[in-house]
């Protein structure tokens, strides 16, 4: 599901910009509006209607979840630390599916060179930065190179 930017309702402020792994999110010169450049190359991360404190960007849905004339509406409720989903039907049906989205403030993230720098043991780790740490447990779960071996014949 691609997504879209209600123009009356963005204004300008960029986060959508910032965040979009795809690079596809711009901010029009002319009229200071987000849009979407390519929905095509869309990742359907959904980092932008996240970020967007004014609910300004909207996704397309796809026909096999919400049939021609439908409406698909994001809400980010960062009060209640959630993103919901309305699909409007047709007929007048509505769904509606709320997920928990993990919400910090802007900016607060360390970026990495506020980390230190991996040691020499690290580097030749198959481990990626801050695992297992980051992960709350005491160690990855490893295979032996004889168990990769196991049922070949």
């Amino acid at each position: 599901m691609p997504t879209f930017v209600y123009m009356t309702r963005c204004d300008g402020c960029g986060h959508c910009v910032d965040i979009c792994p795809s690079d596809i999110m711009h901010i029009d010169p002319t009229y200071r509006r987000a849009y979407n450049i390519e929905p095509n190359f869309c990742w359907e991360c959904y980092a932008c209607v996240k970020a967007c404190p004014q609910n300004a960007i909207d996704v397309r849905g796809y026909s096999d979840f919400a049939p021609l004339g439908h409406s698909v509406r994001v809400l980010r409720e960062e009060d209640k630390g959630t993103i919901s989903w309305k699909i409007k039907f047709r007929d007048g049906r509505e769904k509606n599916f709320v997920s928990p989205i993990r919400t910090t403030q802007w900016g607060t993230i360390k970026s990495p060179s506020e980390y230190d720098p991996p040691s020499a043991d690290a580097l030749q780790s198959q481990e990626l930065a801050h695992e297992p740490e980051a992960l709350h447990i005491a160690a990855l779960p490893t295979l032996s190179p004889k168990q990769f071996t196991k049922g070949l014949k």
